[in-house]
């Protein structure tokens, strides 16, 4: 398979210090937002004692955790409030045109993510590492209009609005249609 080209957004740089008998060891720890821009992201945290290496240690653990999120168009399949610790991310889905309204750790995850149209609001704790990891178990834990309708044994137009099922399913057709064109050129 063809190596996709991946966004990467540095969401914070910490210095930490060890102190030890002779004064204080410098250390730097990055955290990092990786996607595709069409609904796939994941985060990475590393830790160096230079910048750029905490970096470079940071993106290759976050493109071992790329993971793909279900999307109705450009925003999210429906509301939902992401925890991880004790921060709380709640995503929104947005109409057409409403662009990524989200800060922080959220806001550099969602747009990584390709989501166009969101709002979002980081409720609790707002440590940057917890913050990122509640926005990808929100975007993760969403339930498909499909895996709904399986569970209760009905076709998705019957238990979901029939404009979110299109998108829903126009957008997983576009992304079918991508996997095969990248496995073509290789």
């Amino acid at each position: 398979m063809a190596e996709v080209e991946l966004q990467e957004n540095v969401i914070h740089i910490n210095r930490v210090a060890k102190v030890v008998k002779g004064g204080r060891n410098f250390a730097f720890t990055a955290l990092v937002a990786v996607g595709d821009g069409k609904g796939n992201a994941g985060i990475g945290y590393g830790k160096g004692s230079e910048v750029p290496l905490a970096i470079q240690k940071a993106i290759e653990n976050a493109k071992k955790n790329v993971q793909s999120i279900p999307m109705a168009g450009s925003t999210i399949v429906h509301t939902i409030t992401g925890e991880h610790g004790s921060s709380k991310v709640l995503l929104k889905p947005a109409a057409p045109g409403t662009g990524v309204i989200a800060g922080g750790a959220a806001r550099q995850v969602l747009e990584v993510a390709g989501v166009k149209d969101i709002l979002a609001k980081s409720l609790g704790s707002p440590t940057h590492l917890n913050v990122a990891k509640a926005t990808m178990n929100g975007l993760l834990n969403q339930r498909t209009p499909d895996k709904v309708a399986a569970l209760r044994g009905k076709k998705p137009s019957e238990i979901a609005p029939q404009g979110l099922v299109d998108a829903f399913e126009k957008t997983k057709a576009e992304r079918k249609t991508d996997l095969k064109v990248k496995d073509g050129e290789s």
